[in-house]
């Protein structure tokens, strides 16, 4: 399996950095995509550069190489991730603004019919935002906000990271043990 991977400077680098360990753990090949932003972000919030957050991936492209194989869709991938996502990189896909290779990407993705999932990290949302999500939605683009569930009784904050990452994992159809499935409530007889 081939995917690329884009990190935006949103809060929630985390997201980003616990999707490439477990693809790299499953062997997947992946072409990574920082955005400038995003590099002080990943030293602020994961206290680490962002070159050893990239070790992390097969391949690393910088935003503006829009030389890189992926801007064709001759180059075959399964899809793409964008984790997380700024509403910046959100309204450049909901508009067909493609200005960088993480939005060129993005067009290609759409284009050739690939799966294209993005992780939004913004709070509240304003009517923009959800608009725009509404307008990629329509478009066919897995929309996975980064908010955890509870129901698998989470200890610590990796587990809540796992459950988003495992969400991720999903919509790519590949299998993972990151949290614990819904089985329903045991009720007590009586």
């Amino acid at each position: 399996m081939r995917l690329i991977v884009a990190i935006t400077g949103a809060s929630g680098i985390i997201y980003g950095k616990r999707l490439l360990e477990v693809l790299k753990e499953k062997k997947v090949e992946t072409h990574l995509i920082v955005s400038k932003a995003a590099g002080k972000v990943i030293e602020h919030e994961l206290e680490m550069t962002k070159k050893d957050l990239e070790k992390l991936a097969s391949h690393v492209y910088r935003v503006d190489d829009l030389s890189a194989p992926f801007m064709s869709g001759s180059f075959q991938t399964e899809g793409m991730i964008i984790v997380p996502c700024t509403m910046k990189t959100l309204a450049g896909i909901a508009s067909g603004y493609s200005d960088n290779l993480i939005l060129r990407a993005a067009d290609v993705t759409l284009k050739e019919r690939r799966k294209l999932i993005i992780v939004p990290r913004e709070t509240p949302l304003s009517v923009i935002h959800l608009r725009n999500m509404l307008e990629v939605a329509k478009l066919g683009v897995f929309v996975v906000p980064a908010m955890p569930a509870y129901y698998h009784k989470p200890k610590k904050l990796e587990d809540l990271v796992d459950f988003v990452v495992g969400k991720v994992l999903d919509c790519l159809g590949l299998e993972h043990k990151l949290f614990k499935r819904w089985t329903g409530v045991k009720t007590k007889k009586l």
